[in-house]
């Protein structure tokens, strides 16, 4: 009797294997080009640079890029208006031009004109504590103005047209 077992297939396998290193050993090796620059260094589990970033940090980024800081301030104190003075003052007066660090603030009337005048060391607090203390030095109130009879390049002096009213 014969002692040849017949093949198992890890046998099979594993002379497969070593046939196959044996020809990639024999073979020669391509030379590789390195690139310029820095190699890619993975990140791992935590994010990385060129992972998708919020987009407020990169809205923060391209501000301190383009260095548009100062900008941004002075539109803050424009765009939330609102949520810095409160919605109760909000809703009688709304800032109409800042030059200078001077705000110009106009009331819908002359007593919430005087009651924003009381209130302006209070307005200028919280501005400073919400936008910045170099952005508003100075608070303006003036009230609602009349309308202006004057139209177009040329008029006459007078009070305008008084039989409008009767």
């Amino acid at each position: 009797m014969s002692d040849e077992r017949p093949a198992r297939p890890s046998d099979i396998a594993r002379a497969a294997l070593e046939a196959a290193r044996a020809a990639s050993a024999a073979r020669p090796q391509p030379t590789r080009r390195r690139i310029a620059g820095p190699r890619r260094k993975w990140t791992g589990a935590g994010p990385g640079a060129d992972d998708p970033q919020p987009l407020g940090r990169l809205v923060d980024s391209l501000v301190t890029e383009q260095d548009w800081s100062e900008r941004t301030r002075v539109g803050s104190v424009f765009g939330r208006w609102s949520a810095i003075v409160g919605p109760d003052i909000a809703e009688h007066c709304r800032p109409e031009t800042l030059t200078e660090g001077e705000l110009l603030v106009v009331a819908e009337s002359t007593a919430w004109a005087t009651q924003l005048r009381l209130l302006a060391p209070t307005i200028l607090g919280k501005l400073r504590a919400q936008v910045g203390g170099d952005v508003v030095t100075r608070l303006r109130v003036v009230g609602p103005t009349a309308p202006s009879w004057k139209k177009g390049p040329r008029s006459v002096r007078g009070r305008g047209p008084r039989d409008t009213y009767g």
